[in-house]
């Protein structure tokens, strides 16, 4: 054993089970729902019925509740043979959730006083914001296992061995040692509540599992705090009782918008492009930090999840940033607030954007190894293009309009033709004259001249307005390949996704004629494999947010649904049980590392598409 404690059966001896054993018979699960901020399952648990929901209310709308780390989990219990039964219901929670490693030692106690049950944990050396990069877990704060305090049942602190019996017959009850504390490892958090008698009406009741930070991230030296408590006067066990106070209200809200949402994506896509939509919500999401700069703007900053662990990649921001432009505005430009501070600060002196602003939890400055001048400039003016359309004027990019021409000028110049270098698909190695990043200065370019116009700037609107469909008519020149467009200037036997178009098409600039979409999106669908459209013509490999991209460059709903099927059959047949990945296989469903990463919600593109041009 060289990965930490763990349990080895080798299947050598079968011991006969104790006289007053336990006895425990599996559930049988007869549905799940999955929804944009709820989970729910359904189960038969003999005569009983059992529907258990968790809800993270993760409501765009509302900054408060949605940088409360507070989730529901709900059961419900009903009789399915019309006799009463006396119902308990168990619910654990392992103290490893505040753990890096479950080598760590933990204090866990029973905090008292509120108007809620609970139960805290946390490690007790307390690293706060020391560990630092990829794969690795939080192990400051402390996490809470709280119900309201009139559920009639107990809570109580016990090692993971201890016996579930004692604890279900009454033997474990609340005692003063767990108001006190329990220090050691792999500890549990368990709650028993007491149903009583049930029958075929329906009896409800929730826990809350919660997790305080403290301070969240580090942002150019200064700790800051969760955007909940950012005036640092907020206690996180009274947040649990407001929680608690809400949760019905909270509950409906969610029901609402989950419906809401799913309709919404049905109507653009069909149903295989709804259910991905709602695959990606919450992981979209939950893949950032909502915190308050020192200088009182906002901030989401993201973490590149088992890509490298960057905090704030523009690259990350840019595939992630359709879904967050449809429900806040505000948290789109909370991802680029810092990259606009990093340069207009003098901290980052170079005439093109960062790539990021550290390791996360990290924000002190750009930790990548190698700049994408074309890459991050790019994305950072189409962005702020894209919050002009959503919001309908240009204040934003008024506030940064120095730097955004900054940036401007370089891809003016740098742009078209780009020399050798790394682009967001970095993992697929450097490449000089790429057609796609070529795309993506010359929307970046209109984009400019459309807020420029929009600032009533009109001469320089001119400019680069003319210069951006200037340059569309060479690029369709260098890039023709015959039937298709090439990945690269020099080599006309390649080919790859143009998914860059898509923001001609979203924010209506109309650079490219509809010729180039027609003749793309008709090669595409003869490359297809069993998982999707492949990158490039290099390899078989894919990214299922730019495919969501390019499908939205049809101009049918046939053509888009056709390439969007076989992402859905991805996502429902891959083999490997992890968060949802964006680069995965096309032959056979394999992630290629990338997990729980924010930039699925770019499969909102065509969402946002429709919205903005209905």
């Amino acid at each position: 054993n060289t990965g930490g404690p763990s349990f080895l059966d080798a299947g050598l001896v079968e011991e006969p089970a104790a006289k007053d054993a336990l006895v425990v018979t599996d559930a049988v699960q007869k549905s799940v729902a999955f929804n944009a901020t709820q989970t729910i399952y359904e189960f038969s648990c003999g005569k009983v019925d059992l529907k258990v929901t968790f809800t993270s209310p993760q409501l765009m709308a509302d900054l408060d509740l949605l940088s409360r780390p507070i989730s529901y989990v709900a059961t419900k219990v009903k009789s399915n043979d019309n006799a009463l039964h006396d119902i308990k219901v168990y619910i654990g929670a392992s103290t490893n959730i505040a753990v890096h490693n479950p080598s760590q030692e933990v204090s866990a106690f029973m905090p008292a006083g509120y108007n809620v049950t609970m139960l805290e944990a946390g490690t007790v050396e307390q690293p706060l914001l020391k560990r630092k990069g990829d794969d690795v877990r939080i192990d400051w704060g402390h996490m809470y296992l709280a119900m309201p305090e009139n559920t009639p049942g107990r809570m109580v602190v016990r090692e993971r061995t201890a016996s579930l019996k004692d604890l279900f017959s009454g033997k474990f009850s609340g005692t003063k040692a767990d108001h006190q504390g329990r220090t050691g490892h792999n500890l549990m958090l368990n709650a028993l509540i007491e149903m009583g008698k049930v029958d075929s009406k329906e009896k409800e009741a929730y826990i809350m599992l919660g997790y305080d930070d403290l301070y969240s991230v580090q942002y150019f030296n200064t700790n800051l705090r969760p955007w909940w408590n950012s005036d640092g006067k907020q206690d996180f066990k009274a947040q649990l009782e407001q929680a608690s106070n809400d949760y019905q209200s909270i509950v409906k809200r969610c029901e609402e918008f989950d419906k809401k949402l799913y309709e919404d994506a049905l109507a653009s896509g069909g149903e295989a492009y709804a259910r991905l939509c709602i695959m990606a919500y919450r992981q979209a999401i939950t893949a950032h930090k909502l915190v308050k700069s020192p200088q009182g703007e906002i901030l989401f900053l993201s973490k590149e999840n088992f890509s490298n662990g960057s905090i704030g990649t523009v690259d990350i921001t840019y595939p992630s940033a359709p879904l967050f432009l449809i429900y806040n505005p505000e948290l789109l430009k909370g991802m680029m607030n810092g990259i606009f501070y990093y340069s207009e600060s003098g901290k980052w002196k170079k005439p093109f954007a960062a790539h990021d602003l550290g390791t996360y939890p990290l924000a002190n400055g750009q930790t990548y190894g190698e700049d994408m001048p074309v890459e991050e400039s790019g994305n950072m003016l189409i962005l702020s293009a894209a919050i002009a359309k959503a919001e309908g004027n240009a204040d934003y990019a008024k506030k940064h309009w120095k730097t955004l021409s900054i940036w401007a000028e370089y891809l003016a110049e740098k742009g078209l033709d780009p020399e050798n270098q790394l682009s967001t698909d970095d993992f697929a190695g450097h490449l000089a004259r790429n057609a796609n990043l070529s795309v993506k200065a010359i929307v970046a370019l209109g984009g400019y001249g459309m807020m420029a116009n929009m600032l009533g700037e009109k001469a320089t609107a001119d400019k680069y307005t003319a210069m951006a469909n200037e340059m569309a008519k060479k690029w369709m020149q260098l890039a023709d390949a015959g039937d298709h467009y090439a990945l690269t200037f020099d080599d006309k036997n390649t080919w790859s996704q143009k998914y860059n178009l898509v923001w001609d098409k979203v924010l209506k600039l109309d650079l490219f004629p509809k010729e180039v979409y027609d003749k793309e999106v008709k090669f595409y669908l003869g490359k297809q494999r069993k998982y999707g459209l492949p990158l490039d013509s290099r390899r078989t490999y894919t990214k299922s947010d730019w495919i969501t991209w390019t499908a939205t460059l049809a101009d049918n709903r046939a053509d888009f649904e056709a390439l969007i099927a076989p992402v859905y059959k991805y996502a429902l047949e891959t083999p490997d049980r992890v968060p949802l990945s964006d680069w995965h296989e096309t032959t056979d469903g394999r992630r290629q590392n990338f997990t729980a990463r924010s930039v699925v919600g770019g499969f909102f593109i065509k969402l946002l598409e429709d919205k903005l041009n209905k």
